[in-house]
């Protein structure tokens, strides 16, 4: 399965659908293309055996009551992506299914810039954009869309976060002793500090902030800060908050037991919305023996990682 959002973060040149003299249609979805089905369940999309009109054309076939998009912010959303070439359709890609992604707000695609302006949490997003609303003349090779495909977009659009949002409620332990300590101030990264201690050889979990939220289980989509420092070093090695260092960063959505290390999908499994967590983890449920050259990791590193627990979204709700 392809992740689309990362080919929202591809720069492409167009026209900007919402400045003046570029022609956005009648801002309603051509009555030819329609989407039924309940909100954040997969789309019955219908396009026709007819060539697209060349017109950018949305709506929102659902609309919803929540906050309005804000600039700036990511967003939490399951999207459909079909390709309409001439008298044929084809479905690029969908996370109906597999777990939606974060989405961010300043996207390439200025037909969708211009779709999702306005828009409100609880809605579901129908565009149609030709080439130029898209990405381009030059197409996308990796998604084997060309530079004359008109672009089909079914988003349901489920939560958002500030880049730097974080977890609120009292730090109730900072870890300390055998473990690492931690420090934090709100809306900013934790500060991680290892002890001379050797780490320890099973899995370790400490809650520092206990939230009230629901409890995580396998399969659903997390959407989490984090920060994750290498106990033989003490240094940073990757993390999702905005710092001087990394100014565009922002949560990160992952699946318990999908995309992420042993460690995580295991010491997270039971953990709340709204708590800071802290994890030490053995290199066998880390990146094993074989490490992680690229990040400075060796197959005996042992992890740790501060994960601030943001939201939740299950397969069944």
């Amino acid at each position: 399965m392809r992740r689309i959002a990362a080919f929202l973060l591809v720069p492409v040149a167009a026209c900007a659908a919402v400045l003046a003299g570029c022609s956005s249609g009648s801002g309603n979805a051509n009555s030819s293309v329609t989407v039924s089905g309940a909100f954040d369940k997969a789309p019955k999309v219908t396009i026709p055996a007819a060539a697209p009109s060349g017109q950018l054309s949305y709506s929102a076939p659902i609309k919803g009551t929540g906050a309005h998009l804000v600039a700036g912010d990511v967003t939490l959303a399951d999207v459909a992506l079909y390709k309409w070439s001439g008298t044929t359709h084809t479905l690029v890609d969908s996370t109906y299914g597999s777990g939606p992604q974060l989405i961010p707000s300043d996207l390439p695609l200025t037909g969708l810039t211009a779709a999702l302006k306005g828009a409100t949490l609880g809605s579901r997003i129908l565009a149609v954009l030709p080439p130029k609303y898209g990405w381009g003349s030059s197409g996308n090779s990796e998604l084997q869309i060309t530079g004359k495909d008109t672009l089909v977009w079914v988003i349901d659009l489920l939560q958002q976060y500030a880049p730097g949002a974080s977890v609120s409620g009292t730090q109730t332990s900072s870890g300390g002793g055998a473990l690492p300590t931690v420090t934090a101030t709100a809306g900013q990264q934790p500060t991680v500090s290892i002890p001379s201690s050797k780490p320890p050889a099973k899995l370790s979990v400490t809650t520092l902030i206990q939230g009230t939220g629901p409890a995580l289980a396998a399969g659903d989509t997390v959407v989490a800060q984090y920060v994750g420092v290498n106990w033989r070093t003490g240094k940073v090695f990757s993390a999702s908050w905005p710092s001087s260092s990394q100014p565009d960063g922002e949560p990160f959505a992952f699946e318990i037991g999908g995309q992420v290390i042993k460690g995580w999908s295991t010491g997270l499994v039971g953990a709340r919305v709204g708590s800071r967590v802290m994890l030490v983890i053995p290199p066998a449920l880390g990146y094993g023996s074989t490490g992680e050259s690229a990040a400075g990791i060796k197959g005996t590193d042992t992890l740790v990682f501060v994960i601030d627990i943001l939201g939740v979204h299950s397969p069944a709700s």
